[in-house]
């Protein structure tokens, strides 16, 4: 430093910070030797923060103001310095100012894709993007912490830091929160809020308050991306047959405006084969499908006071044939209100009248 400034510092009697950046969080004002003359002016603007340090050591804070700078200003450092009886030469501090505005448009965003589960699509790769907003509200954490003796802190000293911790966040919170990837777009807005909550206490270790985070995209990789598109072409043609008949529309119109073309012959005939097959599917009407068959019948019969059971006709069939089943036994089916005789049951009375009594006498022979 040379004489002149020396000299000049010596006599500076007004300490204040004009922020001419964007991107400022802390600046230390710079004079010979860190000394301060007792009674000089100290401007401290809005959305400004004065912090005094002593030799290494955070003294006194002064928020938004005129001061002219004396004991009952400095209470702290006067302490430190034993100013208590009084204190007129110069001292030694160095002052720093802290920026407390938001510092906005900050950027975050995933380096690496990150893996998650889709209910829709399954194990899928996504990239995500955004900007969070910050600003310091604790200056003496701040400086202690992250500062230092750093004469101009800048954002892009720290913006590293906060991205990482936002993009860390994010990917716990996204493979957790179950969205399917196609309505994540309708969820920027919960996101962002969620993870300003979430992230928030860990900025304010550093002295900071992260007062917003916005997610601006979530992207899926590219044979993904192609993916979708074509689904999406498919919703927007409709009605196949109809396009079809657009298409061969066009096809025709094309070989008509080309007619000595090479391929206008070969264009006609594959545009009139794909008519002459539209139109006689059109014209052969479809043989219905037949009905399915119907779900055969089961009984439940009551055998020696016990149900048993559920049978196909055939095994009722059989019983009736060796006589396990005869016209009172009770016979149930699903839909029956109730057990009931198996004569009551047409399908089984029928077979019932087969059956012929081996045991039963003949009728008398007529008279010849």
């Amino acid at each position: 430093m040379g004489l002149f400034s020396r000299l000049f510092g010596e006599f500076v009697d007004v300490i204040e910070w004009t922020d001419d950046s964007s991107d400022t969080m802390v600046y230390r004002f710079e004079r010979y030797g860190n000394e301060i003359k007792y009674g000089a002016k100290l401007i401290v603007r809005e959305s400004q923060v004065a912090v005094f340090v002593n030799e290494g050591e955070v003294a006194d804070v002064l928020g938004p103001g005129t001061y002219e700078l004396e004991t009952r200003n400095l209470p702290i450092l006067t302490a430190i310095q034993h100013w208590d009886h009084g204190f007129k030469s110069p001292f030694k501090a160095e002052v720093y100012f802290c920026n407390t505005r938001r510092f906005t448009d900050l950027k975050w965003g995933t380096r690496q894709p990150l893996m998650i589960r889709d209910s829709e699509f399954g194990g899928l790769r996504i990239r995500a993007f955004g900007t969070y907003t910050v600003r310091i509200n604790e200056a003496l954490t701040f400086i202690r912490e992250i500062t230092g003796t750093d004469g101009v802190f800048t954002t892009d000293e720290i913006s590293d830091q906060l991205r990482n911790l936002i993009t860390s966040r994010f990917a716990s919170i996204i493979a957790g929160a179950g969205i399917p990837v196609l309505d994540m777009a309708a969820n920027y807005d919960q996101l962002g809020q969620f993870l300003t909550s979430r992230i928030a206490p860990e900025f304010g270790e550093y002295g900071l308050e992260l007062t917003r985070v916005l997610v601006e995209n979530i992207s899926l990789p590219q044979t993904v991306s192609d993916a979708l598109d074509k689904r999406t072409s498919m919703g927007m043609i409709g009605n196949l047959d109809n396009y079809l008949h657009y298409q061969t529309g066009v096809a025709m119109e094309t070989a008509a405006s080309n007619p000595g073309g090479d391929g206008a012959s070969g264009i006609g005939m594959g545009v009139g084969m794909a008519m002459a097959n539209r139109m006689a599917d059109q014209m052969t009407p479809a043989t219905p499908a037949p009905p399915p068959l119907p779900a055969a019948t089961l009984y439940h019969i009551v055998e020696e006071d016990h149900a048993i059971g559920p049978f196909p006709m055939e095994e009722i069939r059989r019983r009736i044939g060796s006589g396990l089943v005869h016209g009172d036994t009770l016979v149930w089916a699903a839909g029956m209100p109730e057990w009931v005789p198996a004569r009551a049951v047409p399908a089984i009375s029928r077979h019932l009248n087969t059956v012929v009594d081996s045991d039963a006498n003949p009728p008398p022979v007529p008279n010849s």
